[in-house]
């Protein structure tokens, strides 16, 4: 009020948490961006190229799609990690809503999946008659499944070890080892690449093919779209040991690796229930279960 009598307006202290002196709150106003528009013609690059080479248009499409995806990918977390690092526009009440962001981007896809299983469960569970399966089987007659015991094992104690070294290196990062975390980051990373390795090598030998009916499409919707999770994640955590590596990343500010913990640990999670329903019980158990 002594302000306003002197014919002064009244002066807002700025927030101890304001990202720069003489900024009154804690919240972080973007500038304009141009990744948002240049994201939604990458993604709708890659649709078009996909849906083009699969109708046998060729993949020129589809490549572009792929580099103008990965080129915004690159370009965006840079805007964003100059923003945590340089800027320190991150502060306590903007972290509050980057994680509930990532959390309902987690959600988003648990959608995504529940979407596929129900497919793969309404497939199995009420087998419908065909031409090709006219006693409606499951799985489908002439269909030699993958069995869950040879490379789907050894994928899943990859992911589950891979969930093992990204707690080792969130644990390191709390208590300030940051040459541990970034061993425990790295080996997290080679584990990833693992896994798609696996998973490249069961796709070029099955023994059915994406066409070959609904077990097929189901599960190699189901399966692929997992391991493009994989994909992704492993590009996440390989940005997380680059940024641990630089010193991006302290024991009180490190959310860029837990938003990559939590994306990878809901990976896992996934695989667990593909593992157990679709190679499991869809190709073993969901016999007995469907009749």
């Amino acid at each position: 009020m002594a302000d306003i009598t002197h014919g002064q307006m009244p002066h807002a202290e700025p927030s101890a948490h304001a990202p720069g002196d003489g900024i009154p709150h804690p919240y972080h106003l973007l500038k304009p961006s141009p990744w948002p528009l240049l994201g939604a013609f990458a993604g709708g690059l890659l649709a078009t190229g996909l849906v083009v080479y699969m109708h046998g248009g060729g993949k020129l499409l589809m490549i572009l799609g792929i580099l103008s995806i990965l080129g915004v990918m690159f370009g965006w977390w840079r805007a964003v990690i100059h923003e945590a690092v340089v800027e320190k526009a991150h502060t306590p009440v903007v972290k509050i809503g980057l994680r509930y962001g990532m959390a309902l981007f987690i959600a988003s896809e648990v959608m995504f999946f529940a979407a596929f299983f129900w497919a793969f469960f309404d497939a199995s569970l009420f087998p419908k008659a065909s031409p090709t399966n006219p006693d409606a089987h499951w799985p489908p007659v002439g269909i030699h499944v993958i069995s869950p015991f040879d490379m789907p094992l050894m994928m899943t104690l990859t992911l589950l070890l891979s969930g093992v070294t990204v707690t080792w290196a969130h644990h390191a990062l709390l208590e300030g080892r940051t040459k541990e975390a970034s061993k425990a980051l790295g080996l997290t990373v080679l584990l990833g690449v693992l896994f798609t390795f696996f998973q490249l090598y069961e796709y070029i030998h099955s023994p059915f093919k994406f066409t070959d009916g609904i077990f097929p499409s189901t599960f190699f919707m189901a399966t692929g779209f997992h391991g493009f999770h994989v994909l992704v994640g492993t590009i996440f955590l390989l940005v997380c040991w680059i940024r641990t590596n630089k010193g991006h990343f302290t024991p009180e500010s490190h959310f860029g690796f837990e938003a990559a913990a939590w994306y990878w640990h809901f990976v896992d999670v996934v695989w667990l229930f593909l593992f157990v329903s679709v190679y499991w019980w869809g190709g073993h158990g969901g016999i007995v279960a469907a009749h």
